[in-house]
């Protein structure tokens, strides 16, 4: 028996349409308050063009809502954005270069505070009931921001939904379903590890004051 709530192309088969996009998925063995155990699931960014499905865990902030300040915001980009290839293929004079500068540099600082305010409004929670946000875990790494997507990975997601539920985590399981076209490092039906670069600093706050295997994440 096959779902049919939606559609999405691994790249499994020769009979499904649109962009081939591989996905990882997470499986996270809990137990309730009643001690009785059971499993959430969850993949990462989005799965068939969306955030919410039936047997999935919520994300941790839904990027996609349509009344969302960052629907604002693209919005706000694509418009300067506009205008700035406008007056590129225009007959620029001395005034449109200065005022050409000036709007790449406005459209840059816009597109920086509006990804700032983005990682703001992901809030994480560990066992103990601690909320950070993304800014605050990634602060004190090399780069100082959060890379693109951190947040939305399969592990974060799991976790936060345990713990917003007075879950206990017990057993946690990442693996890769689908083709990866654009890297060999995603396998079809392999397990992986939680990355480094988007979730290092986000499970150390979360997995903070737990008992776990050494090699959770080698």
């Amino acid at each position: 028996m096959h779902q049919t709530e939606w559609k999405h192309n691994f790249g499994l088969s020769d009979d499904k349409q649109g962009t081939i996009a591989g996905k990882m998925f997470g499986v996270l063995l809990v137990q309730n308050q009643e001690k009785e155990i059971g499993y959430l699931a969850a993949f990462s960014g989005k799965l068939a063009g969306g955030n919410h499905h039936a047997m999935f865990v919520p994300p941790v902030f839904d990027l996609l809502a349509e009344d969302g300040f960052l629907s604002l915001g693209m919005t706000e980009l694509s418009r300067m954005t506009g205008e700035i290839k406008e007056l590129t293929e225009g007959l620029l004079l001395k005034d449109d270069l200065l005022k050409l500068s000036t709007l790449k540099s406005a459209r840059k600082n816009y597109s920086i505070a509006l990804q700032k305010e983005i990682f703001e409004q992901y809030h994480f929670f560990n066992q103990a009931g601690e909320e950070k946000s993304l800014n605050e875990l990634f602060k004190h790494k090399k780069s100082k921001t959060p890379p693109s997507g951190a947040g939305e990975c399969a592990a974060p997601k799991l976790l936060q939904y345990a713990f917003q539920n007075h879950m206990k985590p017990l057993a946690l399981a990442e693996f890769w379903w689908g083709l990866s076209p654009k890297s060999e490092t995603w396998k079809h039906g392999h397990y992986y590890p939680c990355c480094h670069e988007k979730c290092e600093p986000i499970l150390a706050h979360m997995l903070e004051g737990m008992e776990i295997d050494e090699n959770y994440n080698s």
